[in-house]
């Protein structure tokens, strides 16, 4: 960046003119030594650092380890495809590659996964460090390499491993990566070797960050401090079964329905005392859980009176809620709402007679994207070579997650199970009780490096069936342990209590064998095995294959509880009778294959109507928003005989019509408003479309319309436990009785109150606030008077309220004259890297940072461009990447990445692709040796 070159004008007097001389040259010299410094910094990053550390693309370099020559081959876009002739070179050569791209990435997510950022990044991530080794996710994934993986994938895992290392061998911090070089001048860090572990821990981060409710889980138990069984249930209205159909319509569910039909149909847990029986409320019985409110309550803005949560118990739980929010993602995923598309249209509804599959997982926006594309193709597939796969895989980690081979292609979406639950434990010096027994505690010893600083050591507690004791890493959830109460059923606190974790992840699994058994199946049956080892993170996978099938399948290790536990809040550690009783088998599990009505979409909607499936797989589905849409588009395009193209599935991902803004424009516009600045804000809503593109005023004033009802009608009556910092919103300060300036107005925007609590806006919101209008007067809908801003009573009350705030609100970003709102002002994306990106010296924010582009779409849509009411309208997660599979001709198959291969800040890869990811436009996908070679811009043999 340019110095700053403001100087004193010279306008102002001056009490001396002598003083005002030296004061001058003293500028001058500062400036021309700050010129002569950033001159020679630039040259240090861009000649000694930033070249040295690009990948060698052309050429031969010679690898010790490799049975024959590999040959890496890269098109302009700088996606590798590698061809050789053994299993391990494949993926060897795909450890090197990738190490070549993105080899700091890739060691910061391995400190992550194993506790060890402080190595890295010193000791404002020890707290960090110290969760993440309660958690243990590299000594789990050690324990499945040393005991759950087949050999042939050990043999991968250490395969790529040594090609990592090949890429290592002999270069330092700064020859690898620019980031090297900055971290050097504050710690003497190097990176280590790598170990085929550190690729298995990288699943068990993927599988923290998509494990489900657990966050539901304490919301709705801090609700309890506040609401009301009823509020809550308003707050976690039920599935829409009728109107957002689930995944699986037609499928197979073999010997399960006699047993389903003996349960008494109900698709439920039958909660006595514990959880709600009424499905997705997320409500509590009145008494025996821990967490189950007593009953009685008052309207929406009161308080419910509750023995079951004392308000240690409620401050304990939010402290884990504020040490959760704190800790880093691993594949991107970080707030409510975010989900992922995927859908698949059988040939007899397309242009080339053959399937089309889509997909394009939802993630928080990074820099570089948590993808990376590639092929790895056997020159000859055989015993010997197995491979012959193409699509998006992760730095870190061999094979291929998401893709097609020459015979099938998939796609995955977040199905949501709940495989996690918290639980309450009574604790003491000796333990901690279970079944009226003490049972000790299961310790171990972390001791955490700190890279400028003095290493501590943790004791981590765990109890005998592996759940680790997180209420131990804060100090003051610890204290608030010992002083907490809970109901009356519950057993004398005497030491306190704490807050341990049951989650599938920590048990060793097969999710890596499942990654290589996908990319070699060839057939449905091929896939569904393959797909029964992946565990964790349970996923929905949709198929196509180039005979013409598409289906769907769930796998994972997905809980069964008792009919005391529905898994909805933290449940009584002591009593073994809220504890999980098994596993669904993988046959017991829903599927798909060949349905009649020619496709199936996945968007994080129920997975199977509660009402014909016997296990209760979670409460908490995301509302269908998205699948419903999808579905609408694509049966608007086959009916009357229409064919789906692939160009058509390409515009289905960037549909941006918001469904929230068909159900409230309609009653926006009827509503009277005396201000004429409002009203001329409220005829943008005429004749709008309801499409958010990026150049749409309407879609600026309907979303901030929305973010301000949500603020109104729940803000200020959620515990102050949810209660969140937001950007810009109506001040609601100002005082004066008479009428106020459209100034003042202006300058008061944006004052908002540290502790007013704000929805995330996802499309639970949608679902609550279209369940709630059929309620017109419900206590939601009452606000007190604010200001010149009146009380608001009822609905209509309070969405002109809105309608007046989010004017004002817009003014002040956008200015007074709305023919110059766009969406695209407000909806913007910047890409920060996220270690110095985002916490280093402004100069290297400035070098690795990237953006802002404006962006269609929004929260909840099909282009899911998110936004959180919570922080403002900035992007903050995004299709992270987007295909589109033509399994009539593999070659004719689309893809885009949200930034580009490297992860090099000044190669011409960095972003090379999010313009066009920006604009909605997919690149070519070659896959065939001749469409590979005729994209090929650059060859690199690796030779033994």
């Amino acid at each position: 960046m340019p110095p700053n070159t403001t100087a004193t004008t010279g306008d102002k007097p001056a009490k001396s003119g002598r003083k005002k001389g030296r004061k001058a040259r003293l500028i001058v010299l500062v400036l021309v030594l700050a010129i002569i410094g950033g001159i020679a910094y630039g040259a240090y990053w861009s000649i000694s650092t930033v070249r040295a550390s690009f990948p060698q693309t052309k050429g031969t370099i010679k690898l010790d380890g490799l049975s024959g020559p590999v040959d890496v081959k890269r098109d302009g876009n700088g996606i590798p495809q590698i061809y050789a002739s053994s299993d391990e070179d494949l993926f060897m050569a795909q450890g090197y590659v990738q190490a070549q791209d993105r080899f700091y990435e890739m060691d910061v997510r391995r400190h992550m996964t194993s506790g060890r950022l402080s190595e890295m990044f010193g000791k404002s991530q020890v707290k960090n460090d110290e969760f993440l080794r309660t958690l243990g996710w590299d000594r789990i994934a050690k324990k499945e390499y040393d005991t759950k993986l087949s050999a042939s994938t050990k043999k991968y895992l250490d395969a790529y491993a040594k090609g990592v290392n090949a890429y290592l061998q002999g270069k330092d911090g700064k020859d690898i990566s620019l980031e090297y070089a900055a971290l050097g001048f504050t710690n003497d860090y190097k990176p280590q070797p790598w170990t085929p572990v550190d690729s298995v821990s990288w699943l068990k981060a993927m599988a923290w960050d998509l494990r489900g409710n657990m966050q539901d889980e304490i919301d709705r138990a801090l609700m309890t401090s506040r609401l009301g069984p009823q509020q809550i249930q308003d707050l976690y209205p039920e599935y829409p079964y009728s109107r957002n159909k689930p995944i699986v319509q037609e499928g197979r569910y073999n010997q399960l329905t006699k047993s389903f039909q003996q349960s008494g149909g109900t698709g439920t847990s039958q909660s006595t005392g514990m959880t709600s029986t009424s499905g997705a409320t997320g409500t509590s019985g009145t008494t025996g859980g821990a967490m189950g409110a007593s009953g009685g309550s008052t309207g929406a803005t009161g308080s419910s009176a509750s023995s079951a949560t004392g308000s240690s118990l409620t401050s304990q739980l939010a402290g884990l809620y504020n040490v959760l929010d704190d800790v880093p993602t691993a594949v991107g995923v970080n707030g409510q709402g975010i989900g992922s598309n995927s859908w698949v249209v059988s040939g007899k509804y397309t242009i080339t007679g053959k399937p089309l599959l889509a997909n394009d997982p939802h993630l928080s926006a990074s820099l570089p994207s948590v993808w990376y594309q590639m092929g790895l193709h056997c020159r000859s597939v055989s015993s010997t070579c197995q491979y012959d796969v193409t699509g998006y895989t992760f730095a870190g980690m061999p094979g291929v997650v998401i893709g097609h081979n020459a015979d099938i292609a998939w796609g995955m979406t977040n199905s949501g199970v709940d495989v996690t639950d918290l639980y309450l434990e009574k604790v003491s010096a000796n333990g901690y009780l279970y079944d009226g027994k003490v049972r000790p505690f299961t310790t171990r010893e972390e001791t955490i490096k700190v890279a400028g600083g003095a290493s501590k050591t943790i004791v981590v507690r765990q109890t005998q069936d592996g759940m680790p004791l997180l209420s131990d890493r804060d100090d003051e959830l610890v204290q608030v342990g010992k002083r907490a109460t809970v109901n009356s059923a519950a057993p004398d606190r005497g030491d306190g209590y704490g807050i341990a974790l049951r989650w599938t992840a920590l048990d060793p699994g097969t999710s890596m064998d499942a990654v290589f058994a996908i990319d070699r199946a060839t057939n449905w049956n091929d896939f569904r095995q393959a797909s029964a080892l992946f565990d964790v993170p349970s996923q929905n996978l949709v198929y196509a294959d180039t005979d013409g099938n598409i289906g769907y399948t769930l796998p994972g290790k997905i809980p069964t509880r008792s009919s005391l536990d529905d898994g909805s809040i933290p449940a009584p550690g002591w009593e073994s009778k809220y504890h999980w009783t098994g596993f669904i088998k993988q046959k017991e599990l829903p599927y798909e294959f060949n349905p009649e009505r020619g496709y199936i979409v996945t968007a994080n909607q129920a997975v199977v109507d509660k009402d014909k499936y016997p296990y209760t797989l979670t409460t908490d589905w995301g509302y269908g928003t998205r699948s419903q849409r999808i579905t609408d588009l694509i049966e608007s395009k086959i009916k009357n005989g229409g064919k789906v193209s692939t160009d058509d599935m390409r515009q289905m991902q960037l549909d941006s019509s918001s469904e929230i803004a068909k159900l409230l424009v309609p009653k926006l516009l009827k509503i009277n408003l005396d201000d004429k600045h409002v009203r001329e804000a409220q005829k943008l809503l005429e004749g709008w479309d309801y499409t958010q593109d990026a150049d749409s005023a309407a879609a600026a004033y309907f979303n901030a319309v929305w973010r301000n009802v949500l603020k109104l009608a729940f803000g200020n009556k959620l515990p102050k436990e949810l209660r969140v910092k937001g950007q810009c919103l109506w001040a609601d300060k100002i005082d004066s009785t008479g009428p106020v300036d459209d100034d003042t107005k202006v300058r008061e925007c944006g004052q908002r109150d540290a502790d007013q609590a704000q929805p995330d806006g996802g499309d639970r919101w949608f679902e609550v606030v279209r369940t709630l209008m059929d309620k017109p007067n419900s206590d939601w809908w009452k606000t007190p008077k604010s200001g010149t801003r009146p009380a608001a009573n009822n609905m209509d009350q309070l969405f002109a309220r809105a309608m007046i705030d989010a004017r004002w609100e817009l003014t002040a970003k956008l200015g007074k004259d709305i023919d110059t709102w766009s969406w695209g002002r407000l909806h913007r994306l910047f890409l920060k890297n996220q270690t110095l990106g985002t916490d280093g010296p402004k100069i290297l924010q400035y070098i690795l940072n990237r953006g802002p582009w404006e962006l269609s779409g929004g929260e909840a849509t099909v282009n899911a461009t998110g936004w959180n009411a919570a922080g403002g309208y900035g992007v903050v997660w995004v299709p992270s990447m987007r295909m589109v599979v033509n399994l009539a001709d593999l070659d004719k198959s689309k893809w885009i990445n949200l930034t580009g291969a490297s992860g090099h800040a000044f190669s011409a890869h960095y972003t090379d692709q999010t313009g066009m990811w920006a604009k909605g436009e997919l690149l070519p996908w070659s896959f065939s040796d001749k469409a590979v070679d005729k994209s090929t811009s650059d060859t690199l043999v690796l030779k033994p």
